[in-house]
């Protein structure tokens, strides 16, 4: 990625400020930080920050602290670059001061209470939400192919699970195969942690391998994916592990692919997310299953594996030309287990493209 190109979103950042009469923006939230600028996609841990971009109509500056100092000039002239120390407020109060900033829009669900209170004591806070978030959405041509080398690494890993679970592997331990054939073709980390269910456990949307084994004649739903080049892959996959699947099985894949089918037919830009959701439900609903599918039917895909838009029953965000999402519907019973079966597609003008 070059540095125009980080330029050239915070210009459309800005003009989007300008619609919203913002002069001033503090980006806080790590994703939104690198998007903008290509320093630190990661805070280095959960409890402190990397640093905070600063955007002003005509300005940008990197205000972080003097660990980040060699990283940050990868990105941003040193005059832009300004330093703290242990005294952060103090000295980010005379920054603000001698820049005439007394005003800021903030990211209000990335800036903690305490940061915003040690802010209130200089300066005006103004709360904002989703600025970032809604041009990170479509992608632009690198992020797409991005996108599309980290879904290949996907899919050659996912086709590597039944040779895995010959090994009579625990579902633990096919979590930590998984990872480990991710990371030596080149993955920089897992996209989110590998979910494995085996029987009843795949009934968990969200089921945390444990030490039930993957014998022979079970299901078992994997949910996987990396993280190649910053950008993050997501595929969810229900085996049948044994000779033979079993005929419920078999009736059940057919009936979420045959909603999954439905649902990516509808998929082009212009339609509403909300319409694309219903569309999987009628399928559900066709065959008097709709109870049994319990969650949104997919999600924006990007720097993070869950972004916007959210493909759910009430979002009114219409698909553009450009948008990455997952199509991934469900089927649960508690006393059975599920199976989901999840693609990650590339909205288009007239349908979309299955990556």
């Amino acid at each position: 990625m070059t540095l125009e190109k980080y330029s050239i979103r915070r210009e459309k950042l800005r003009r989007k400020m300008c619609d919203e009469k913002i002069t001033t923006l503090l980006i806080s939230y790590a994703a939104n930080r690198y998007y903008l600028s290509g320093f630190e996609l990661h805070d280095g841990q959960e409890n402190e920050s990397s640093g905070w971009l600063l955007i002003t109509e005509k300005e940008e500056f990197l205000l972080t602290d003097s660990r980040f100092k060699d990283a940050a000039k990868e990105f941003f002239p040193e005059e832009n670059i300004f330093i703290y120390t242990g005294k952060k407020y103090e000295e980010l109060s005379t920054f603000f001061q001698k820049k005439n900033i007394k005003k800021i829009a903030f990211e209000s669900n990335a800036l903690s209470f305490a940061e915003a209170m040690n802010f209130k004591k200089f300066v005006e806070l103004v709360p904002t939400r989703n600025l970032v978030e809604l041009l990170r959405m479509v992608k632009d041509s690198d992020e797409i192919d991005a996108m599309r080398k980290s879904c290949l690494l996907n899919h050659k890993v996912v086709e590597k699970i039944p040779n895995f679970c010959e090994k009579n592997l625990t579902e633990r331990e096919l979590a930590w195969e998984i990872e480990y054939a991710f990371r030596t073709q080149g993955a920089s980390s897992l996209a989110f942690p590998t979910i494995v269910g085996v029987n009843e456990n795949a009934a968990l949307p969200h089921a945390i391998p444990g030490d039930r084994k993957i014998a022979n004649n079970t299901l078992c739903l994997v949910d996987t994916g990396a993280r190649l080049h910053e950008y993050c892959s997501d595929q969810t996959r229900t085996f049948w592990i044994g000779d033979k699947e079993s005929a419920r099985f078999r009736e059940v894949k057919e009936q979420v692919c045959l909603a999954q089918e439905k649902a990516i037919k509808y998929v082009r830009a212009g339609v509403f997310c909300k319409d694309v959701y219903a569309k999987a439900k009628e399928s559900f609903e066709q065959q008097g299953l709709a109870q049994n599918f319990t969650h949104s039917l997919g999600h924006g895909i990007g720097l993070e594996t869950h972004e916007l838009p959210s493909l759910n029953s009430v979002s009114e965000t219409k698909l553009e030309a450009g948008m990455i999402i997952t199509i991934e519907p469900g089927l649960y019973w508690a006393d059975w287990g599920g199976v989901r079966w999840e693609y990650e597609v590339l909205v288009t003008e007239d349908g979309c493209e299955i990556l």
